[in-house]
C-alpha cells in the first residue's frame, strides 16, 4: 500500500526507516601562484577535451534507445586517436551520465504534466462556485475562468502528448553549459553582463577538464597526478604533447596543493595507490581555478532502527527559513525547550549551500551534545505540490514550497552526520503539523516558552521516528477493564510489565491514611521516659537508619538543652549537680548507647559519644 492510499478517512503512514549513509566524499582546493603558461595550457587542453565530449554527447543522443557496447566501443576507438585511452573512457563515462540525467528529468516532467493534467481534469468536472475541502479544490469561481483553464488543460495534453513521444523513442535535450546560461545571452541587460564576459562564462562551462580514478596506478591517478607534497602534472592528450614540460608528455603546474579538509584521508589513499577522480575548472566570476578531489568510500553501515531509538531522538521540522528542533527521550518525552536554526535562501546558490551547511552544522553539534544517536526528519517530496494548478492564486505559497531544498538538504544532512557517528531517521510526513499543533503546542506552551506550530511539528516528527503515535495520551479503557476508566499513557510497549495495571496515586497518602501501595507500615512507638529521654519500641518492621538518625538528632537536642540549664560556676565549669540529674542524664546515655548499637552506625556513634562526653 503506498503513500497515496487512504484508511478510514487516513492516509496509511509509511514505515520510518534508517537513512543509508553516504558512500562517496569531494573536496576541494584553490590552485595557487599559477603563471601565465600554465593558464594557458589549462584553457587549451579544456577547450580541446571539451569539443571531443560534446562531439561525443550529440553522437550518444542520436543512438538513442539503439546503444550498446558495441557503439560505446566505436566512440571510444574514435576519442582515443585525439586523445588518450583513459580521456576517451572518461568523457564516454561523462556522457552516459548526463544522457541517464536527462531521461531522469524528462520522466519527472511527464510526471508533472500528468499531475496538473489530473487537477484541471477534476476541478472541470465540478460545477462553478463550488467550494473545496480540505484534501481536495472546488470548482471555479467564474465562467471566463473555467474556460480560459479548459484552455490551458488543452495545452498540457499537448504537451504531455509531445514529451511521452520523444521518451518512448529515447530522444532527449541536452545542453553542454547549462540551458540556463544558453538563454541568459539573449538577456545580456537584465543580468547584468557583456558579450564578452557571457562568452568566456559559456566556453569555461563547456571545458571538461576531468580525470577518473585508477587503483594500482602511482598516486591514484595517471591523468591528474598530484603527489604527497602537492606537485599537481597533467597528462596532456595527443594533438597538446608539444605544450610538455616534463617527461611522457606530462605538463607540471607551478602550483601546490594541500587539502585543509580531510586531508589526511586524501593522503592515506594517493599513497596506497588508491582511486582519485580530479576535477580542474575555472570560477570566471573571480577568475581563480580551483582542483577537486573525490573518491568513493565503503558503504557505511546503517544501525538497526532500535539502536538508533535508544538513547531518544531529535525531531526536526523543515521550513522555508529555519529548521525547528525538540529533543524527546526514549518514550518520546519531550526534553528541555525548543531549538531553531534558521538560514536564509536568498541570493547565489552558492549562498544558499552555505547558509544550509552552516544551519546543519549548529543542528548536528547540539545533538552531539545532548547525546542521541539519531536525527529525526520528514521524507519530504514536493513534485506534485509545485503546479499552480493545484493551488490556483496561492503563488505565494507554492514559491515557499519551491524554496525548501528537500533534496539537496537530505543529501548534506546525511553526509554531515554520518562524520559525528549519526543516523537519519526519515519519517512519513503526512498530518505531523497537523496533530503536533493539535496534542503538543498548546500544553507545552508557558509564559516563559513560545510554541510556534513548527516546534510541536518537531514533536510528532520525533515520536514518529521513535514509532510512538503523535497523540500523547490514548483514550481511557471503558470500565470493565482493569484500570477502571484512568488515564493509560501511550508511551508503555506491548510487551511491558504492569501496563494493564492502575497507576498509583499521584500524591503522598493523607495523615491516617492507608499507604499507596496498600499495606500499613507502622513506625515505633515513642515511649516518654521519666529520665526526659526517649524510649522507642520497635512495633512491626525494624527501624530504617533514617529512624535511628531522627532519634540521635532529638536525643542531641534534649541533652543539650539540659545541660545549658544546669548552674555554672564563675570559671564557666558545671557546677555539682544532684544526683537525681546525674541518674537522668547517664540514663539517656545508655539509651543512646542502645540505639546506636542496634543501628550499628559506627561512625555517628563515635560522634555523638565524643559530644555527649563533652558536654558532660
Amino acid at each position: 500500500m503506498g503513500w497515496g492510499d487512504v484508511v478510514g478517512g487516513v492516509r496509511e503512514l509509511a514505515v520510518p526507516f534508517v537513512v543509508p549513509g553516504p558512500c562517496g566524499v569531494a573536496v576541494r582546493d584553490r590552485l595557487k601562484h599559477l603563471t601565465a603558461r600554465d593558464e594557458e595550457v589549462l584553457r587549451a587542453v579544456g577547450e580541446h577535451q571539451g569539443a571531443l565530449a560534446s562531439r561525443d554527447l550529440k553522437a550518444r543522443c542520436a543512438d538513442g534507445l539503439e546503444h550498446s557496447a558495441d557503439t560505446w566501443a566505436s566512440r571510444k576507438r574514435d576519442l582515443t586517436k585525439e586523445s588518450s585511452s583513459r580521456i576517451a573512457g572518461a568523457i564516454t563515462k561523462a556522457t552516459h551520465d548526463q544522457w541517464a540525467l536527462a531521461r531522469r528529468c524528462q520522466a519527472a516532467h511527464i510526471q508533472t504534466l500528468a499531475a496538473g493534467i489530473r487537477t484541471l481534469r477534476q476541478r472541470l468536472s465540478l460545477p462553478i462556485g463550488e467550494k473545496g475541502t480540505k484534501r481536495a479544490a472546488g470548482g471555479y469561481r467564474s465562467k471566463g475562468e473555467w474556460f480560459r483553464k479548459s484552455r490551458r488543460l488543452a495545452m498540457l495534453e499537448d504537451r504531455h502528448a509531445a514529451a511521452v513521444a520523444e521518451w518512448q523513442a529515447g530522444r532527449v535535450r541536452v545542453v553542454r553549459g547549462g540551458r540556463r546560461l544558453l538563454n541568459t545571452r539573449h538577456h545580456l541587460a537584465q543580468a547584468g553582463l557583456t558579450e564578452g564576459q557571457w562568452r568566456q562564462r559559456w566556453e569555461a562551462g563547456r571545458w571538461f577538464l576531468a580525470a577518473d580514478g585508477e587503483s594500482g596506478k602511482r598516486f591514484g591517478n595517471e591523468t591528474i597526478r598530484v603527489t604527497p607534497d602537492g606537485e599537481v602534472s597533467i597528462r596532456l592528450p595527443a594533438p597538446l604533447a608539444h605544450l610538455a614540460n616534463a617527461g611522457h608528455g606530462r605538463y607540471v603546474l607551478a602550483s601546490r596543493i594541500g587539502f585543509a579538509h580531510r586531508g589526511a584521508e586524501w593522503a592515506d589513499r594517493i599513497t596506497a595507490n588508491r582511486a582519485v577522480a580530479y576535477r580542474i575548472h575555472l570560477d570566471t566570476r573571480r577568475g581563480r581555478w580551483y582542483l577537486t578531489a573525490s573518491w568513493q568510500r565503503p558503504v557505511v553501515q546503517t544501525i538497526p532502527l532500535a539502536t538508533a531509538r535508544a538513547r531518544g531522538m531529535i525531531g526536526v521540522d523543515t521550513n522555508a527559513d529555519h529548521f525547528a528542533a525538540y529533543h524527546l527521550d526514549r518514550h518520546g518525552n519531550p526534553m528541555g525547550g525548543p531549538r531553531r536554526f534558521f538560514y536564509d535562501l536568498s541570493g547565489t546558490a552558492g549562498h544558499r549551500d552555505a547558509q544550509i551547511r552552516h544551519a546543519l552544522t549548529r543542528l548536528i553539534h547540539w545533538a552531539v551534545r545532548v547525546g542521541v544517536a539519531a536525527i529525526g526528519i520528514e521524507d519530504l517530496d514536493f513534485t506534485t505540490e509545485k503546479t499552480r494548478e493545484k493551488h490556483g492564486r496561492r503563488k505565494r505559497f507554492r514559491q515557499l514550497i519551491s524554496g525548501i531544498p528537500t533534496g539537496r538538504l537530505k543529501a548534506r544532512l546525511v553526509s554531515m552526520a554520518a562524520e559525528h557517528g549519526l543516523a537519519i531517521v526519515a519519517v512519513d510526513p503526512a498530518y505531523t503539523s497537523q496533530w503536533g499543533a493539535q496534542h503538543w503546542q498548546k500544553p507545552l506552551a508557558t509564559p516563559h516558552r513560545k510554541m510556534s506550530r513548527h516546534d510541536a511539528a518537531g514533536i510528532a516528527i520525533g515520536r514518529r521516528a521513535l514509532g510512538h503515535p503523535v497523540r500523547r495520551r490514548t483514550a481511557p479503557p471503558p470500565h470493565d477493564r482493569s484500570d477502571r476508566a484512568g488515564h493509560r499513557t501511550a508511551q508503555a510497549g506491548p510487551g511491558d510489565r504492569g501496563r494493564e495495571g492502575t497507576r498509583p496515586p499521584a500524591t503522598d497518602r493523607p495523615p491516617g491514611g492507608p499507604s499507596p501501595n496498600g499495606t500499613r507500615t507502622r513506625e515505633p512507638q515513642r515511649i516518654p521516659h521519666r529520665s526526659g529521654c526517649a524510649r522507642y519500641a520497635a512495633v512491626g518492621p525494624g527501624l530504617t537508619h533514617a529512624h535511628w538518625l531522627g532519634t540521635v538528632q532529638r536525643l542531641l537536642q534534649l541533652t543539650e538543652v539540659r545541660h545549658d540549664r544546669l548552674p555554672r560556676a564563675p570559671h564557666g565549669r558545671v557546677r555539682d549537680q544532684p544526683a537525681q540529674e546525674a541518674s537522668a542524664v547517664a540514663t539517656g546515655f545508655d539509651k543512646l548507647a542502645n540505639i546506636l548499637a542496634q543501628a550499628d552506625v559506627h561512625v555517628l556513634g563515635t560522634v555523638v559519644s565524643q559530644r555527649l562526653a563533652s558536654g558532660c
